[in-house]
């Protein structure tokens, strides 16, 4: 394992697993550093499974409008617009990513049924 130093505090190691350098920060030091790495990785958990969540329901609506089945596309919109305001209303997303989101989903599923 090779470790370079880098500025502002960064490290690079170079990862046995993966072969290739990864950036990594150094061990936190004081009490309150130590607090935020447990709350990043809380929040780092939550963010990934809201951005998931949108993801899947995102793949299921478009696998359907391809299949060439509106209606049932329409039946999984509500589930969609769910998962997607769920993860702006946490901050996983921005709000008006969510609503571009939505805007342009509905949009392909309006051409889709014509």
């Amino acid at each position: 394992m090779h470790v370079y130093v880098l500025p502002f505090g960064l490290f690079c190691v170079t990862c046995k697993i993966l072969r290739k350098p990864v950036l990594s920060h150094p061990m936190a030091y004081t009490k309150n550093a130590k607090k935020a790495n447990r709350v990043n990785k809380r929040r780092h958990v939550f963010n990934t499974r809201h951005k998931k969540a949108v993801k899947d329901a995102v793949k299921e609506t478009a696998k359907l409008m391809v299949g060439k089945k509106p209606a049932d596309a329409a039946k999984s919109l509500p589930g969609l617009y769910k998962a997607i305001d769920k993860a702006a209303k946490h901050g996983t997303i921005k709000k008006n990513t969510a609503a571009r989101m939505k805007s342009r989903i509905t949009k392909r599923l309006v051409a889709a049924t014509k």
